[in-house]
């Protein structure tokens, strides 16, 4: 197939080559609407929606405003039609009483019966040529338009009637040219009616530009009012983008202020929940590393003494040094152990809960603190409840306030483990005859490394407390302590419970006590609720 004469085809590399050409200008577009500010893409596209919208509403507007205006001209000049023939079928004129003697009678007695409507006019025509005109109070003059003229003088000899639409050189009409004609008449007669549709659609358009100034009016309104809204919308972004800023990895001090409840303010509520959870990990790691420093020093620097101080050739001081060497290598295990445990405590996964049957966890905790040291171990209480709980890590929290009752207990004094459900809390605790907290010390014990200042006899890592601290507040409790110096302490825990409590400590039946760890012994008392009590019922 051959190119028309004077083109060229194109090669199709060059189509290929334009194609490319627009996609990336499409792309272009793309990434430079992307690169705006979200306020700006935000308002562009209210401001874009609002113009759609006021056009495509004004555009029905005008068009159903023009449709029902060609249907009034058209009625209207129906109208004038039917009264002509209902003039030409009566054959009186009503002025006279006299019947019509001929058509051009009849024309022009129409024409002094009809009242033309604004941007109507009329004329009456006799053998070709114009015979009457409208009164001058008439503004549409036909008569000066000769091309309307012309088409009504070729209607003469027509034999229907139609309104048409007629464009000339000075406007446009919808007509109707009415012909008559009698048997006596030496000339047959017409009668036009027209009205200037081009007027008649200047009001209307002259009304929907006026619509259309509204509208843009309307367009720089929304578009003003939508920056200034969308402005106060997005300021609480901008503030968290401010704070994030200056969010440093030493610093994770600041939060977005929050105001209000839309979806703004939730996200602002999330970004400090972040921020907390951040600062809580690097907290915690910064402590781990702090805590790790401070405290592996020590013992570090023991083992090394010994080791730099060892005598070689010395049997007994190299087992000396082995044996503290060791010693120091396993409290430094304990003491990392410890301070994993507590760099774990802030992450979710921390507590794994599972319905738990107190009572047994009671009891299996009693048998396993026995072992502890020979103390008169007593069970006051043991719960008849069912709670979600991760086990594992209350036996290690409910164990290590056993563990510091014995460290701060004589040997056969009393220490009593239980448990209770009270009002939506269970309760548990450990109560020992020990050497007691001081008030002052009560806060500082439950800090890391913290210790009483009546404490210096005990060892370990002093993190015991916290770590048990740490794992009830993973259960969403508390860890709370009373004691009297030389009478004893009470720790207690309190997880939330979810169900009917089960009384309250009265009424508690008879104690029985079984032989403990290092000629200690182990006495039970039992619960209120119907079971039988047997000895050694829990015991490691």
């Amino acid at each position: 197939m051959t190119a028309p004469p004077g083109t060229h085809p194109e090669s199709p590399a060059r189509e290929q080559s334009r194609a490319g050409g627009r996609l990336r200008t499409l792309r272009a577009l793309v990434t430079n609407w992307s690169a705006l500010p979200v306020r700006t893409r935000v308002v562009a596209l209210l401001v874009f929606l609002t113009a759609v919208a006021l056009l495509l509403s004004g555009a029905t507007a005008y068009a159903l405003q023009r449709s029902g205006m060609a249907r009034q001209v058209d009625d209207s000049l129906t109208r004038s039609v039917q009264e002509f023939r209902i003039l030409a079928q009566e054959g009186i004129d009503p002025a006279t009483g006299d019947p019509f003697s001929a058509s051009d009678q009849l024309v022009f007695t129409a024409m002094q019966r009809t009242l033309p409507a604004e941007h109507e006019g009329m004329l009456g025509f006799q053998d070709g040529e114009i015979s009457w005109t409208a009164s001058s109070a008439v503004e549409l003059r036909l008569e000066d338009d000769s091309e309307l003229v012309r088409w009504a003088a070729d209607q003469l000899g027509s034999d229907g009637v139609a309104i048409q639409t007629i464009t000339t050189a000075q406007t446009t009409y919808r007509a109707v040219a009415v012909p008559i004609h009698f048997d006596n008449d030496t000339a047959p007669s017409l009668m036009l009616l027209a009205y200037d549709f081009s007027a008649e659609l200047g009001d209307l358009d002259g009304t929907f530009l006026t619509y259309g100034l509204v509208g843009f009016g309307v367009m720089i309104v929304v578009g003003v009012a939508g920056w200034l809204l969308v402005g106060r919308l997005l300021h609480p972004l901008r503030i968290l983008q401010s704070t994030a800023a200056e969010i440093s990895g030493t610093d994770l001090r600041r939060r977005v202020p929050v105001s209000g409840q839309d979806d703004v303010a939730e996200l602002a509520e999330t970004f400090n929940e972040m921020l907390d959870r951040l600062q809580g990990a690097f907290s915690s790691q910064r402590q781990l590393l702090d805590d790790v420093g401070h405290e592996l020093r020590t013992p570090i620097t023991i083992v090394q003494g010994h080791l730099e101080l060892q005598d070689a050739e010395d049997a007994a001081d190299v087992r000396e040094v082995r044996e503290i060497a060791l010693d120091e290598l396993d409290r430094m295990r304990l003491l990392v152990d410890d301070l994993v445990t507590l760099a774990k405590s802030g992450r979710p996964d921390f507590v794994d809960t599972e319905p738990t049957d107190v009572g047994t966890l009671t009891r299996d905790v009693l048998g396993k603190a026995s072992p502890l040291g020979p103390r008169i171990w007593t069970l006051d209480h043991a719960a008849d409840v069912t709670v979600s709980l991760d086990a594992q890590r209350i036996t290690q929290a409910w164990l290590q306030l056993a563990s510091n009752a014995v460290k701060y207990s004589e040997e056969g004094s009393k220490v009593s483990l239980g448990s209770q459900a009270l009002s939506g809390t269970l309760r548990l605790w450990v109560r020992d005859q020990g050497i007691g907290i001081r008030p002052e010390d009560r806060e500082d014990i439950f800090e890391r490394f913290g210790r009483g200042s009546n404490s210096t006899r005990a060892e370990g890592s002093g993190l015991g407390l916290n770590i048990v601290t740490a794992i009830v507040q993973a259960h969403g409790g508390s860890v709370d302590v009373q004691s009297a110096p030389g009478i004893g302490s009470t720790f207690y825990i309190d997880l939330p419970l979810d169900g009917p409590a089960d009384g309250s400590l009265d009424g508690l039946l008879d104690v029985t006590e079984v032989d403990g760890a290092d000629g200690g012994h182990i006495r039970q008392v039992g619960s209120p609720v119907s079971k039988t009590s047997h000895p050694k019922d829990g015991a490691a």
